[in-house]
């Protein structure tokens, strides 16, 4: 009999969920409007201790709104992390703007700020209008936001966090995508927590929040008819996703506790793999920072790794029918953004070479660990088990804005 597919980051529902959709059929609101899409803003923002926040279709829209709202039109700049998925990059074309894009740092795999600093300095200096900056907290990894903030205020560029795969993720204490002028997150199928599809802008600013919410329901003026003076966008989240989503962040702290219990189970396997000449690497949270650990990632270096590449695992996932990915290809690789300006990227480049995204699913059992591990034994050649990683569990508490965060 053939066994079942372990994907890589599957949807996780639970109970509460069908409870929150029932409501929306009887309540009958079936609409891009309703109770439920604002009970779910306020119990993000409770959550991040972002003051306003607008439940948006996908996090690609929040940042289209983001950029429209930070003043970013044809022909302006925008300095983008180039480690990322496009979907970080797109609405920086859908506004006639240039991407321009900075490398990594070896320490979180997110923008360098030496190199942010670096490539605005050089923007400037060839009369460019740099209007946003876009950092993005990769894999649930903080990005280092003191250090990019401090630029930002020096240059007076706002900051839109891509959060989009770090709900529940901290820095320093504080909810990711809260720190920037913006932040977005989002709630697609394969996130920690999803509303099968869907996004949220979030934000201090009260007159920006209410612009995003005129912008991103067609833009309709206040009249007893369609009346539309400004290019409006059928952005809104639905009220019955909006349920969904509610059920979904009832169990966030759960879904946080095991996604870093998988981190910790590979950490372990990985740590007795070492002791046999196998050097596979990890990306470890610095001091301050906390991260969802949304999904596991290594690195296969063959010059520490006794002759194995990404590649020869990758491919033996595959034919064990277990999914796996490699890590983002950086953006300044892709043909789409061939003609755009980088700074650095020998880091993105080397991550991606060498990066695997391993199955992270918060429902994955030990049944499939136990797969997963045969396959890279079987790659490794190294009869390692890994079955001390099962007996050590986690508390985490998820600090609202009032709360105490996580060491």
């Amino acid at each position: 009999m053939e066994k079942s597919r372990i994907f890589l980051s599957p949807p996780h529902m639970g109970e509460k969920e069908l409870e929150y959709v029932l409501d929306v059929f009887r309540s009958n609101w079936m609409a891009p409007v309703g109770p439920h899409i604002t009970a779910f803003e306020e119990a993000i923002c409770r959550l991040t201790g972002a003051e306003y926040g607008v439940a948006l279709s996908s996090g690609t829209a929040a940042i289209h709104l983001a950029l429209i709202l930070a003043g970013v039109e044809r022909g302006d700049e925008v300095i983008c992390q180039s480690l990322t998925f496009a979907g970080s990059a797109f609405p920086v074309l859908y506004q006639g703007a240039v991407p321009v894009f900075v490398d990594s740092e070896p320490g979180t795999w997110n923008m360098d700020p030496g190199i942010l600093e670096e490539a605005i300095r050089e923007r400037q200096r060839q009369g460019r209008r740099v209007k946003a900056i876009l950092p993005v907290h990769l894999y649930g990894m903080p990005a280092r936001m003191d250090e990019i903030m401090e630029i930002s205020r020096r240059y007076e560029i706002p900051v839109i966090e891509d959060a989009a795969e770090a709900l529940g993720s901290l820095y320093k204490g504080r909810h990711l995508g809260t720190d920037g002028l913006m932040g977005i997150l989002s709630f697609n199928g394969n996130k920690i927590i999803t509303t099968t599809g869907g996004g949220m802008l979030v934000s201090r600013n009260r007159q920006l929040m209410e612009k995003a919410r005129f912008l991103s329901t067609q833009a309709r003026d206040e009249a007893p008819h369609y009346e539309h003076s400004q290019l409006g966008f059928n952005y809104r989240m639905s009220n019955l996703l909006a349920g969904v989503g509610l059920g979904q962040l009832s169990v966030l702290q759960e879904r946080v506790k095991a996604r870093r219990h998988n981190f910790r189970k590979y950490q372990q396997y990985f740590r007795e793999l070492k002791m046999r000449g196998f050097h596979v690497r990890m990306c470890h949270e610095p001091t301050g920072f906390f991260s969802n650990r949304w999904l596991t990632v290594i690195l296969v270096d063959p010059g520490c790794c006794q002759g194995v590449t990404r590649e020869k695992l990758r491919l033996a996932f595959g034919k064990a029918r277990i999914e796996t990915r490699p890590m983002w290809k950086p953006m300044h690789l892709q043909p789409l953004f061939r003609e755009a300006p980088c700074y650095g990227g020998r880091i993105s480049e080397r991550l991606f070479d060498q990066g695997l995204c391993l199955p992270s699913g918060s429902a994955l059992t030990p049944g499939e660990f136990e797969r997963i591990l045969r396959v890279m034994n079987s790659v490794f050649r190294a009869p390692v088990t890994g079955r001390r990683a099962f007996k050590r569990h986690e508390t985490v508490q998820i600090a609202g804005n009032f709360g105490s965060a996580p060491s």
